[in-house]
């Protein structure tokens, strides 16, 4: 073997986690709010548990770990956060339904929404400096979680129903961007354009973009 040839492996190209992660989030909410809404009986929230765990849970956190790997901080941060968040509201299902645990009062479980809410809208915040897309994602995620967090603190049902059918505009937004991500990463250039930012990031000199640490 000549000396002058490198025996190094060449640079492994790491596909964008962004689809899956989106698709993960999107399912399982469209599912979850779907039973919110009232579109579908109660019971199937026995569904839910699986996918959550599966779908919402494991997907978002793997998509989460590569956006760290990647660089990307505030994917990696969301995508971790949300899939604990349905680890979490898959776990308190399972241990309920087990008899291992009593059923919360209905002001913890809105205290828990509405920490969820206020850590949502603190990121709809960075995303003046992303894509509309996910500005908007972000945005009507905010209010599902405030309207279910209103319904629990003994508001009315009615925001509950609200909050499922924010909620499914979520998830139809969310998957929508995740097929929008992922048409445009196989043709290989903008076949959908995401929007440009409200806010440039000065970092990247004028260009439209973020800055991923």
């Amino acid at each position: 073997m000549s000396p002058n040839v490198s025996t190094m492996p060449a640079s492994i190209k790491v596909a964008n986690p962004g689809p899956l992660g989106l698709f993960g989030f999107g399912i399982t909410t469209c599912l979850l709010s779907s039973i919110n809404a009232g579109l579908i009986p109660p019971e199937s929230i026995a569904a839910v548990v699986p996918l959550a765990f599966a779908y919402g849970g494991l997907a978002q956190f793997v998509a989460g770990i590569m956006e760290f790997r990647l660089g990307n901080t505030f994917g990696g941060v969301a995508f971790t956060s949300y899939s604990m968040f349905w680890w979490w509201f898959s776990l308190l299902l399972w241990t309920l339904g087990a008899g291992w645990l009593k059923a919360p009062a209905p002001q913890g479980m809105a205290t828990a929404l509405l920490l969820w809410g206020v850590f949502t809208f603190l990121l709809w915040i960075v995303t003046f400096r992303l894509n509309k897309i996910l500005w908007s994602v972000f945005l009507l995620l905010t209010i599902t979680f405030f309207l279910l967090a209103a319904k629990d603190f003994g508001f009315g049902d009615i925001y509950g129903k609200l909050g499922g059918y924010v909620g499914l505009a979520t998830c139809i937004d969310a998957v929508l961007l995740a097929f929008f991500e992922l048409l445009n990463a196989v043709a290989g250039y903008i076949v959908v354009p995401l929007g440009q930012p409200f806010m440039i990031n000065p970092a990247l000199g004028g260009r439209v973009g973020v800055a991923v640490a």
